[in-house]
């Protein structure tokens, strides 16, 4: 069996004038992260790895993550393709993962997550929001064969507020 937990990074801000791949979080952005991360560590999920895309409010999305579920650093690794909007470098990467791993999290971007959600999952979600999280659990002992899995958990900020 094989799951991946899908999160979009979170709001990030405009007050800086950087590059798209700079771009900080948002106070609102580092509120929610922490809401759901919090909400999330509930469910007792402890990834195999964690990927995360290089965009500064992907990765600092996935520390948060990660510190309040309490996961090691060396889980982590920062991936050129996950910097994508589309989400077909994604689900390449997804299905060219090593099969030793089982539980993967991955922090990226809209359209690509909220994209992949609805391909891989059977929840439909009309939008994955910024520190939107969804979970899909896979019958599947191969990446490469990924196919439809089953809608676990969606969190979204709003569930929290």
């Amino acid at each position: 069996m094989k799951t991946i937990v899908l999160i979009r990074h979170a709001k990030s801000s405009w007050d800086e004038n950087v590059g798209d791949i700079k771009r900080s979080l948002s106070s609102r952005g580092f509120s929610d992260a922490n809401l759901v991360s919090k909400a999330f560590k509930t469910y007792h999920f402890y990834p195999d790895a964690v990927y995360s895309s290089p965009a500064n409010r992907a990765l600092t999305t996935c520390t948060i993550f990660m510190e309040n579920l309490g996961l090691p650093t060396n889980k982590l690794f920062v991936e050129d393709v996950l910097y994508d909007f589309g989400g077909n470098q994604v689900r390449r990467f997804i299905n060219s993962l090593d099969d030793h791993f089982d539980k993967i999290m991955i922090f990226g971007h809209n359209h690509a997550f909220t994209s992949l959600a609805n391909s891989f999952g059977d929840v439909y979600i009309d939008n994955l929001p910024t520190s939107g999280l969804a979970m899909i659990d896979f019958d599947n002992d191969h990446w490469k064969d990924l196919s439809h899995g089953k809608t676990r958990i969606v969190l979204t900020p709003k569930d929290f507020k």
